[in-house]
């Protein structure tokens, strides 16, 4: 990825980072979600987004 969709990708995925460790999930599913977020960026966000979120 380059460009335009990288840096785009990019701010998603601390928007995600900060939703994560501002929710109220106990630490452990914190760490999971931010580490599933950094190796897996877009699916990591995506699942977070669909997933995540609703716990």
């Amino acid at each position: 990825m380059g460009g335009l969709a990288g840096l785009l990708v990019l701010v998603l995925d601390v928007i995600a980072i900060v939703d994560v460790v501002k929710s109220a999930a106990p630490t452990n599913q914190k760490a999971l979600w931010v580490i599933l977020i950094l190796v897996l960026p877009v699916i990591g966000m995506v699942l977070y987004f669909l997933i995540g979120k609703k716990q």
